[in-house]
């Protein structure tokens, strides 16, 4: 069934009438705090885990030579992961409050022609 002229489709999962070209720059503030907010609380979960697992704190700077290798890449490995997924977590957690809040897709997700 199609949506009636002028209302809201589905477009992954969330609802699409348009983009309002005033509401991209909020929604690019929105989703740069939410970014910045979802690494530190990763970079302190990070760093209470690794203490816990290792006994010893994270690495300040894995590219000290006296930072051993394998210590090295492990926590480039879960700092790069993990802040990587939060932050995308909170990216998509601020788009769909934006379609809540709007009705609309932001406008940097918005598909041209759909």
């Amino acid at each position: 069934m199609a949506p009636a002229a002028g209302g809201p489709t589905r477009v992954g999962g969330m609802a699409k009438k348009g983009s309002a070209p005033g509401n991209s720059r909020a929604f690019s503030i929105l989703a740069l705090v939410a970014s910045v907010a979802a690494a530190q609380v990763s970079k302190r979960v990070l760093d209470t885990t690794w203490k816990a697992a290792t006994g010893r704190k994270p690495p300040v700077n894995p590219a000290d030579p006296d930072v051993a290798v394998g210590e090295a890449v492990a926590w480039a490995a879960a700092t790069g992961a993990t802040i990587a997924l939060a932050r995308m977590i909170a990216q998509r957690r601020a788009a769909e409050y934006y379609v809540k809040s709007t009705g609309n897709l932001p406008p940097q997700l918005a598909k041209d022609g759909r």
